[in-house]
């Protein structure tokens, strides 16, 4: 089955415009760029680890910070509004993991380095990701076959 936004052109619309919008909140477009492919590693999604990497590269991303993404915490390329920025998306990608989803400590860290629409673009950032894996884990996209 093709991805259901696919079928439903509306709902690409709707999606489409939601990504949008989050593009206009401030937060620099290599920290989402950043944020979508670890949100789409930690979920699977391998339509969008490869199109998220790709578009990063083509946007001037450099490949030792899309190879390190993965293990942001123990690599030194990242700026501490990326780390609060990776901090975040996994907190919220991962909210069954544990009693407390999202720390107070990610949440400061957060708040430190975002203002509040920024953090507000990032939230709805991470959660257009997350949908969108979904979507596509479930109908089971492959990499590449766009």
């Amino acid at each position: 089955m093709k991805n259901p936004a696919m079928i439903i052109p509306e709902a690409m619309q709707a999606i489409q415009a939601l990504h949008a919008t989050t593009q206009t909140g401030g937060v620099p477009t290599t920290t989402l760029g950043l944020v979508h492919l670890r949100v789409s590693q930690i979920n699977g999604c391998s339509a969008c680890v490869d199109g998220g990497a790709r578009m990063a590269k083509k946007a001037g991303e450099t490949d030792e910070r899309l190879f390190a993404v993965a293990v942001w915490r123990d690599a030194p390329y990242f700026t501490d509004a990326e780390r609060a920025a990776l901090a975040l998306a996994e907190a919220v990608t991962r909210l069954s993991d544990r009693t407390d989803p999202v720390p107070d400590d990610i949440w400061e860290e957060a708040t430190q380095q975002f203002d509040e629409r920024a953090l507000s673009a990032l939230i709805l950032s991470i959660a257009t990701t997350n949908f969108f894996n979904r979507l596509n884990v479930t109908t089971r996209q492959v990499a590449g076959a766009w």
